[in-house]
């Protein structure tokens, strides 16, 4: 199967469900932000189906016009229109047997959302200009970086199609409430970048402090990118500060370094209070999904607060 890197236990449940699910014909709606790993979930599922022989196709619903998605997901025939010299297959005959990923559902056309109710109900497409349905076995997993309930409910998405599609909800937390993950993933990214020949292997605990300060908007994606160029640009068999360029968007706070690749003023516990305190006001001061999102203990976080109460810092 698709390899999930984490040690989160939400993730891990979302894993666990992922693979229960998948032998089942139910359509599965992946909700979460960008970058979180959505069609990683979705390759998976289909990996652990009985359908893993047959094809995995998948469309970005938002990166094609909407009079070209009709033709790319149903197919036309010959002299259907202008320029159509030749018929041609649709998505959901390639996916046939298999499965068909939907990316980004959202940002589907109102039009071709009722034609897609259509198929999932009956089984069958209707090529543009045919004369009779095609038969379709296709398993179908949607995915959106919106909340989908909310846009039925502002009247951009079918009620009914969005009712086809949630049989199976998974939605994907963002790497800001999974911090716990981010040291493996950067090491594992470490190893995918570096290959055998330079030998990097480890990242200093100065570098995870740094990458830890960041709320990653951008999510997984965002720091597999800046592991790649760090392992790209490192001179030493250590990832260290001075490799870490993360673009700050007034998301977090402003951590410039100095040409030694250093925080000026900054210690390794100014920045883990840092990641502390920002954490817990994330989580409106509730300690126990504070300390989840950050991978430790209730106990060590009550420590540290502790700690940070008899240095006069208000928590």
């Amino acid at each position: 199967m698709s390899d999930i890197i984490t040690s989160d236990r939400r993730m891990l449940e979302l894993i666990q469900l992922a693979k229960t699910v998948a032998q089942s014909k139910a359509t599965v709606l992946i909700q979460g932000e960008s970058g979180t790993g959505k069609e990683l979930m979705a390759g998976l599922i289909h990996e652990g189906s009985t359908r893993s022989h047959k094809p995995f196709v998948a469309i970005n619903c938002a990166a094609i016009p909407e009079n070209l998605l009709e033709s790319e997901l149903f197919g036309y025939e010959r002299g259907a229109f202008t320029g159509a010299v030749s018929s041609k297959a649709g998505k959901f005959e390639f996916a046939n047997g298999g499965t068909l990923l939907l990316d980004e559902i959202s940002e589907m056309d109102v039009r071709l959302q009722a034609k897609l109710l259509r198929v999932i109900q009956e089984g069958e497409v209707d090529r543009i200009g045919g004369r009779k349905p095609l038969p379709v076995d296709v398993r179908i997993i949607a995915t959106t970086n919106k909340n989908l309930a909310d846009c039925v409910k502002a009247g951009e998405f079918r009620e009914d199609l969005f009712y086809r599609l949630n049989v199976v909800n998974l939605t994907m937390p963002p790497l800001r409430e999974r911090m716990g993950d981010i040291k493996i993933l950067a090491a594992h990214f470490i190893e995918t970048y570096s290959g055998q020949a330079r030998g990097m292997n480890c990242i200093t605990d100065e570098a995870v402090a740094l990458l830890d300060s960041h709320s990653w908007p951008g999510n997984v994606r965002e720091l597999e990118n800046v592991m790649e160029r760090a392992v790209l640009t490192a001179k030493d068999q250590k990832v260290a500060p001075k490799d870490i360029h993360i673009e700050r968007t007034g998301d977090g706070p402003n951590l410039e370094m100095d040409k030694a690749g250093w925080i000026p003023g900054r210690t390794l516990d100014d920045i883990e209070r840092n990641v502390i305190l920002e954490a817990l006001q994330y989580h409106l001061g509730n300690r126990t999904h504070t300390a989840r999102a950050l991978g430790i203990s209730i106990r060590t976080l009550r420590n540290k607060l502790a700690d940070y109460r008899r240095l006069g810092i208000r928590v």
